[in-house]
């Protein structure tokens, strides 16, 4: 019997969460004041190949990046400076209705997170960052799902 070479380099690759069907990736935009949530949501998503295509560090701000960006999906933090994250969230879904913002919250903070998906927002994600939870999330929203 020959023995005949067979390719198996690609046996068990699979296509990162951040990429789109047609192979282009995702566009996020992370709104948060805090540099370090940034840094952390940013290593999260790249490590999926997500894009993140922009970062802002107040809500006025991050409206301002959604009309100029039109990314795929936003994460807003809820605690900001000068406009806040339900304030934001609004604008945002004012300008897009079909925008796709995810909102970032410490524990504790139930009442304020169903206020925010009642007024538009997809979903949340709870600080302290669990890796799993936040691609889970991110890529349930943008398959169309919750």
């Amino acid at each position: 019997m020959a023995n005949i070479p067979v390719d198996l380099s690609n046996i068990n690759q699979r296509i990162p969460d951040g990429l789109s069907p047609e192979g282009a990736p995702y566009r996020i935009l992370v709104v948060d004041d805090s540099k370090f949530v940034i840094k952390q949501i940013t290593q999260i998503l790249t490590s999926e190949k997500y894009d993140v295509c922009g970062c802002a560090e107040d809500g006025a701000e991050g409206v301002a990046l959604y009309k100029e960006l039109k990314p795929d999906l936003v994460t807003m933090d809820i605690t900001m400076p000068k406009l806040d994250g339900l304030s934001a969230l609004v604008q945002v879904i004012e300008f897009d209705p079909k925008a796709r913002v995810i909102v970032v919250s410490a524990l504790g903070k139930e009442e304020t997170v169903k206020h925010a998906l009642l007024k538009g927002a997809k979903n949340f994600i709870v600080k302290p960052f669990d890796r799993a939870k936040v691609l889970e999330r991110v890529r349930n929203v943008l398959k169309g799902g919750k």
